[in-house]
């Protein structure tokens, strides 16, 4: 049987001390629960939506074609579901500070959370100066004079304006940078359709016209069946860098009003998103542009003086079809993607770093909060911004471009430990007699859900660098393996220093901070509003006009 809840509570009276004011749960933490249902559902959509899924995704186009882009778009949506399932159980039920890295260390071993919470920082961390030069390159589509440093500044006064002020401030910018990712998204689906049946300057309903000439699959750095082949893992690749989302709503589960409710919902929304978003996205890039167009492979090739928005097969399907305007605003709802990615990054790097302070493994003094703001956590942060700088010079910028190479499969190594980690809170559940269907939000064809996103996060991580190989190359060996060689020296220098062990399933603590969550819970007595509640609200609607729309 589950152990009794209200028993947990009286052995352990810190538990029940929950103070909600202004939207304030203090569970001894700090944190304050501001975020709204439409910040939540944005916030998870712009973690969805990157510059990939409009740039770089012509990289595998160009590299497999476009039914191998679809295939492997498709079916990486497919292991992402998977995981999502997984992450999704294990937050709702605890939506702690710090998601998935706290429920690591927790869970499955103290080195396990050390490892997997400094992965995740670095990642994000050094991904926000190159969100930073990506705003650069944007911009240089329109003109080459426009001062670097200035625009570096602006982005880094911008983050820290942002992310210093209460949480709500950050789901507001989010709230209103991911609906320019949404506009942008549907923008370029319907210049699709429409321009695939004829409204284009030329009137050509060229259709399906690319996946005949020159072709539904692309070979790629061989000949014949294994030319296609190689074609398709690059395609693979692609998405496997492209589809994201999930941990962003576990980082924010902490600071949402209504946990249980307002992040279950953004959880179940993903599925449809990631068939909605990257599925139909990568059906619509090979639709608008031929997989040997001579920019979109000279852009494979590193040989194309296109940059930032232009180097976009979408901007580039647009100039052939002699259309303008339409690339200008392309370009500008790009730069609002670009500023949603880095800011994003920098709140999830902040809360990462916070939540292991919290448990040890960062120093204490990161986790002091200010106005509900990890404000120490947040000073190291918007250090990493500065990077940006390098840019500025042609030696130094080679610098960032490495920086972000190492780290790159710091997603993919997150996403093992979050499929390890369910592995881990299944087996414990069966070992202790407790019913998952009773939890909040139960996940279905489970554990073969998480063996499934392991065994594939484990095949990537193995072979997406096989390029390394042949011909030999350090450097390119050291772009694609070093996070996965680091990640071992961090679990086990922790292991080793700290004489951690892998908790048995019967030892493992399923109750945790269930109690306080469910005491800040029930001091709601009104239904929680919905998505399009809030929306409606928002724009000055009566209350009773918005709930009729959700009933």
């Amino acid at each position: 049987m589950e152990p009794d809840l209200d028993v947990k509570m009286k052995e352990d009276p810190q538990l029940a001390e929950t103070n909600v004011q202004d939207g304030q749960i203090d569970s001894g933490e700090g944190l304050q629960r501001r975020l709204e249902n439409r910040h939540v559902q944005l916030i998870a959509i712009g973690g969805s939506i990157g510059t990939a899924l409009f740039v770089t995704i012509g990289n595998g186009l160009a590299a497999g074609g476009p039914a191998s882009l679809l295939i492997a778009y498709v079916l990486y949506c497919g292991v992402l579901a998977c995981i999502n399932n997984c992450l999704s159980e294990m937050i709702v039920l605890h939506p702690v500070s710090g998601g998935f890295i706290r429920l690591a260390g927790k869970w499955v071993d103290d080195a396990l959370g050390f490892m997997v919470g400094w992965n995740f920082f670095l990642y994000e961390a050094l991904m926000i100066p190159f969100e930073i030069t990506a705003i650069n390159l944007i911009l240089s589509y329109w003109r080459d004079d426009i001062p670097v440093a200035a625009v570096c500044a602006a982005c880094i006064v911008l983050f820290a304006a942002i992310n210093a002020l209460a949480v709500a401030a950050y789901g507001e910018a989010e709230f209103w940078l991911s609906s320019g990712k949404v506009l942008l998204i549907f923008l370029l689906f319907f210049f699709t359709f429409v321009t695939m049946v004829g409204g284009n300057p030329a009137h050509d309903a060229y259709g399906f016209r690319y996946w005949s000439d020159p072709g539904p699959f692309a070979e790629h750095r061989t000949v014949g069946s294994l030319g296609r082949f190689e074609g398709f893992l690059a395609a693979v690749w692609s998405a496997a860098f492209c589809i994201v989302g999930p941990e962003y709503i576990a980082m924010a589960a902490a600071e949402a009003k209504r946990p249980r409710i307002f992040v279950k919902a953004a959880f179940k929304t993903i599925y449809w998103r990631f068939g909605l978003f990257f599925a139909l996205g990568a059906l619509c890039v090979g639709i608008v542009i031929p997989w040997n167009d001579p920019t979109l492979q000279a852009i494979l090739a590193g040989e194309s003086s296109e940059k930032g928005g232009g180097a976009s097969p979408y901007v580039i399907a647009m100039s052939n079809l002699k259309i303008r305007i339409l690339p200008d605003l392309v370009n500008a709802l790009l730069i609002t993607s670009v500023f949603s990615a880095g800011n994003t990054l920098t709140y999830c790097a902040t809360r990462s770093l916070y939540g292991m302070a919290l448990d040890g493994r960062a120093p204490k003094v990161l986790s002091k909060t200010k106005n509900g703001v990890p404000i120490y956590a947040f000073l190291i942060v918007i250090c990493f911004p500065f990077l940006s700088f390098l840019q500025l010079s042609d030696n130094s910028s080679q610098v960032l471009t490495w920086l972000v190479n190492l780290v790159t499969a710091g997603a993919l190594i997150d996403y093992l430990v979050i499929c390890i980690t369910y592995i881990q809170f299944h087996r414990a559940c069966k070992v202790q007699g407790i019913d998952r269907k009773t939890f909040p939000y139960y996940g279905y064809f489970q554990p073969y859900c998480s063996y499934i996103g392991a065994v594939c996060m484990v095949l990537v991580l193995l072979f997406y660098g096989y390029t390394a190989f042949a011909p030999w190359s350090v450097e390119v060996f050291f772009q694609n393996y070093t996070m996965q060689l680091i990640a071992p020296i961090l679990y086990f220098g922790w292991k080793l220093a700290h004489r951690t062990k892998i908790l048995k399933p019967r030892d493992i603590d399923l109750v945790w901070d269930r109690p306080i969550v469910d005491s800040y819970e029930a001091t709601f007595t009104s239904p929680a509003p919905g998505f399009w509640t809030e929306m409606i609200q928002m724009f000055g609607f009566k209350r009773q006009q918005a709930e009729q729309v959700d009933a």
